[in-house]
């Protein structure tokens, strides 16, 4: 059956980032912050549910993360996700956004017959909107990038309308295609009671006994995990050691108000008003 992927990311709450949010070594301290569903990627997902509801496609959620990250993926289901899949390996740990995008481009090619691949136009603890891009690079995609509303489904065909900075685009596109969604998009649905009540019990097959795995197999309860090794991915091109970018140094700032200066709307509070930008941000040499 063709295949609808969407690539959903755990983030940490960026609302309540500190200066203790960094560890040493320049990677995030993902622990010291609260864990939640990248907000784009939510659009992204009410995307896939509903091309695929109007298509007949299977919608498959892809992540990326420690085994915690189960937790969105039981969202995934809960929001009408089909199917879904965890990436986890400790040799994934520290990867930017080329590391990344390698492993999750194999599992878009692992899963085969895919036509849509759908993402959030950027995750909110990088805000680099890169992997997107670099995934349908590499799977051979073309590629919409910040798209804000999908106005026509067909068979052969989408049509979507992008933020083109500078005045607003309308493309019609055939598959395969990778699209990145902002949050202008639409309205991610509530997940469905009866799905909760399906899948509440969802989780790693590490998280049920023997015995209870002759139930939850078969219910669907049991989420895959596939591994560096599962995939058969170089681990040169993995984690740390494919990562090229190297953050410095995380800073917490507070912006604070100054004081306030009411200038007249006439050519002498003009001449002050810049008399006073010069002298305050511009050094003049002598």
């Amino acid at each position: 059956m063709k295949k609808i992927v969407v690539l959903a990311k755990q983030v940490p709450d960026t609302a309540n980032v500190t200066g203790d949010a960094m560890k040493p070594d320049g990677t995030v301290n993902r622990a010291a912050l609260p864990a939640i569903f990248n907000p784009e990627d939510l659009n992204a997902l009410e995307m896939g549910l509903s091309i695929g509801r109007k298509l007949g496609f299977e919608v498959h959620v892809v992540t990326m993360g420690p085994p915690k990250a189960v937790e969105i993926l039981k969202h995934a289901l809960y929001m009408g996700a089909d199917h879904v899949r965890l990436i986890s390996d400790r040799r994934f740990a520290a990867a930017d956004t080329l590391a990344t995008s390698y492993v999750l481009s194999e599992a878009v090619k692992k899963l085969g017959e895919v036509q849509l691949v759908l993402a959030g136009r950027q995750a909110i603890d990088g805000d680099t909107a890169q992997v997107g891009p670099q995934v349908a690079e590499k799977i051979d995609f073309n590629q919409i990038t910040y798209v804000t509303q999908l106005k026509e489904v067909a068979a052969d065909h989408i049509v979507v309308e992008r933020d083109g900075e500078t005045r607003s685009e309308t493309i019609r596109t055939g598959f395969p295609v990778l699209l990145t969604v902002t949050a202008a998009a639409n309205t991610p649905r509530f997940p469905n009671a009866a799905r909760m009540l399906r899948f509440f019990r969802a989780g790693l097959e590490s998280d049920f006994s023997k015995e209870e795995l002759e139930t939850a197999e078969p219910a669907g309860w049991v989420i895959p995990v596939w591994t560096l090794d599962s995939m058969g991915l170089d681990p040169a091109r993995c984690g740390l050691n494919g990562s090229p970018t190297k953050v410095h140094k995380i800073k917490s700032i507070t912006l604070k108000g100054t004081d306030l200066q009411l200038f007249e709307g006439n050519k002498a509070g003009i001449q002050e008003l810049v008399q006073n930008i010069v002298k305050d941000y511009v050094e003049v040499e002598r």
